[in-house]
């Protein structure tokens, strides 16, 4: 990839403590609208690498990119993504996951219910802590 594409320029953004916000987040944004789920492979490794660096606003916008490019079916990697303390309130990765919830139970419900049987505690945690989100 170049330093051109937009994936490569948000990671290079989230890298930089200096980088303007707005900047980051109209970028973010711009990838999140494109749909391309060509990017998921990268946007996940990113994610991953954001938690091994312990970049929580990194996590959370990544987060929401995933999302929205990925919808329902990105519900395990935004959930184990979510079962790292990072120390932060995570009220932006929450909410995506909630809505994706809600955007598709019975799916949802596939995805979740394995996770909740996870021998990692936190994602069992997590997995269960979405599962009451969807409706009875």
């Amino acid at each position: 990839m170049t330093a051109d594409d937009p994936t490569t320029r948000l990671f290079a953004l989230l890298d930089d403590l200096d980088a303007d916000v707005d900047e980051t987040i109209d970028l973010a944004d711009e990838i999140a609208a494109s749909g391309d789920r060509a990017l998921l492979p990268r946007l996940e490794a990113g994610l991953e690498r954001s938690i091994a660096e312990r970049n929580f606003y990194a996590r959370e916008l990544l987060g929401g990119v995933i999302a929205a490019i990925g919808g329902t079916g990105a519900l395990p990697v935004l959930l184990r993504a979510s079962a790292v303390d990072l120390g932060d309130d995570q009220d932006a990765l929450a909410t995506e996951i909630v809505d994706l919830v809600h955007t598709d139970p019975p799916t949802a419900r596939a995805l979740l219910t394995p996770l909740a049987h996870s021998e990692d505690p936190a994602v069992r945690a997590r997995a269960e802590w979405a599962l009451h989100f969807l409706p009875d």
